[in-house]
C-alpha cells in the first residue's frame, strides 16, 4: 500500500540509543490491520529500556505499547472496519499455552508485547498482527473518548487487573503506596471499583503534591508521618481493606503487611529489579491475620475493555493524567519530564 514512502518512528537501537528516525511504512499482510497512530504514551518500561536496555527487544525495533489509533487498511475478517478507532491489550498471547487456555492471556508463556516482540506504536502507522486480532486483543474505542486520552487504556487496564486481583469492592478503604503515574491510576481505578476511602503515600513531596487535584481522602508522607499510626487512625484501628504497592522498592512491600486489616489483601503491583527482588516479611502476620498477598502483572483484553469504560466516564480525570503532548521527535524530552517527576503521562503524536 505505502510503496517506498517513509514515516517517522521512535526506534530502539540499544541502551541509551533511541532515535526518532524515518523508516519504511509497514506493509499490511493478510489477516492484519494497518492503524494510523493518533497518540502513543511513553511508559515507565520504555524509560527503563532506554536507560538500562531490555534483552527482550531485538534492535532495531519501533517502541511503544500504550497507543490509540484509527484503522486505515483492513485485511482481517474479524469484524473491524476502516475508520474504527482502536486500542490494544498489547501483550500479545499465543492462545495455545496452558495459561492462555485458562483465560490468563496476560500470563502467556510465549507472550510477545507490542513494542518489544512486535514493532510498536511510537510511529505514524503500526501493523496489528493476525495473532493479536484472533486473540481478541484489539478493542474498539467510542467516539466520545479523545484519541489522546484513549492512549491511557493500557495503563488503566493494568490498574483494573490489580483492583480485580485485590477484590476491591464498594465501601472499601484502599491505601496505594507510591504516587507515581501508576500509583495514581491504581487509586483512581479503586475509586471506580467503589472504594469509599482512598489514601496514597509517597516520600517524594513533589509527587505527593501532584495528587492534590485528584481529591483522595488523605495524602501521607512516610518520611514525615507515622504511616501506620495514620492508617489506624483513619480506619478505627483496623487497617485498610486493601494495600496496593505501586512503589518499586522493597521496604513498602514489606511494610504493607502491617497496614492492612485482618483478612485484608496486599497487592504487589510494582516490580523490584531483577537480582535485587528478595523481601524479608513476617509470615506470622500473614498467618494469624489471614492476609491475602497477591501479585499483578499486565492485563487481558477484558481488562482493556473495562479500562475504556472507565475512561469514558465523565468524572474520570483523563485531562489531569495526560500532562504533556509532544511530537515523535520528543521522546528524549518525555524521558526528562518523567525522570524529573514533572509529567504523569506524556503522549507522543505524529
Amino acid at each position: 500500500m505505502m510503496g517506498d514512502k517513509l514515516m517517522r518512528a521512535v526506534v530502539y537501537h540499544g541502551r541509551m540509543d533511541v532515535r526518532a528516525e524515518d523508516i519504511p511504512y509497514p506493509e499490511c499482510d493478510e489477516g492484519e490491520l494497518l492503524v494510523k497512530v493518533d497518540g502513543c504514551a511513553v511508559c515507565g518500561s520504555d524509560m527503563k529500556a532506554y536507560k538500562s536496555g531490555n534483552p527482550r527487544m531485538q534492535p532495531p525495533i519501533t517502541m511503544g505499547h500504550e497507543f490509540a489509533g484509527t484503522i486505515v487498511e483492513c485485511r482481517s475478517d474479524a469484524g473491524y472496519n476502516l475508520g474504527d478507532r482502536i486500542v490494544m491489550a498489547t501483550s500479545v498471547a499465543c492462545g495455545e499455552c496452558g495459561y492462555c487456555k485458562r483465560g490468563w492471556r496476560n500470563l502467556c508463556a510465549n507472550v510477545r508485547p507490542m513494542g518489544f516482540g512486535y514493532n510498536g506504536g511510537m510511529a505514524e502507522y503500526v501493523v496489528i498482527p493476525e495473532l493479536a486480532i484472533r486473540g481478541g486483543h484489539v478493542i474498539k474505542v467510542p467516539t466520545s473518548i479523545d484519541s489522546i486520552y484513549a492512549a491511557l487504556a493500557e495503563p488503566v487496564s493494568c490498574a483494573v487487573n490489580s483492583c480485580e486481583n485485590s477484590k476491591v469492592k464498594t465501601g472499601d478503604s484502599v491505601l496505594v503506596m507510591g504516587a507515581g503515574p501508576m500509583g495514581i491510576l491504581n487509586a483512581l481505578v479503586a475509586r471506580e471499583f467503589g472504594a469509599a476511602k482512598i489514601f496514597i503515600s509517597e516520600i517524594n513531596p513533589a509527587r505527593l503534591a501532584q495528587c492534590g487535584s485528584f481529591k483522595f481522602d488523605r495524602l501521607i508522607n512516610p518520611a514525615e508521618d507515622d504511616i501506620e499510626a495514620v492508617v489506624k487512625e483513619e480506619t478505627d484501628g483496623m487497617g485498610v481493606d486493601v494495600v496496593i504497592v505501586a512503589a518499586p522498592a522493597a521496604f513498602p512491600q514489606q511494610q504493607a503487611l502491617s497496614l492492612v486489616r485482618k483478612r485484608g489483601c496486599v497487592c504487589l503491583f510494582a516490580s523490584l529489579p531483577a537480582g535485587n527482588s528478595e523481601l524479608t516479611i513476617d509470615s506470622r502476620i500473614i498467618h494469624y491475620n489471614e492476609i491475602s498477598l497477591v501479585g499483578t502483572s499486565d492485563s487481558t483484553p477484558a481488562h482493556v475493555q473495562r479500562a475504556i469504560e472507565i475512561i469514558d466516564n465523565d468524572d474520570f480525570p483523563a485531562d489531569k493524567l495526560v500532562t504533556h503532548t509532544l511530537p515523535m521527535t520528543g521522546f528524549k524530552d518525555a524521558i526528562e519530564l518523567m525522570t524529573s517527576g514533572e509529567a504523569l503521562r506524556v503522549v507522543l503524536v505524529s
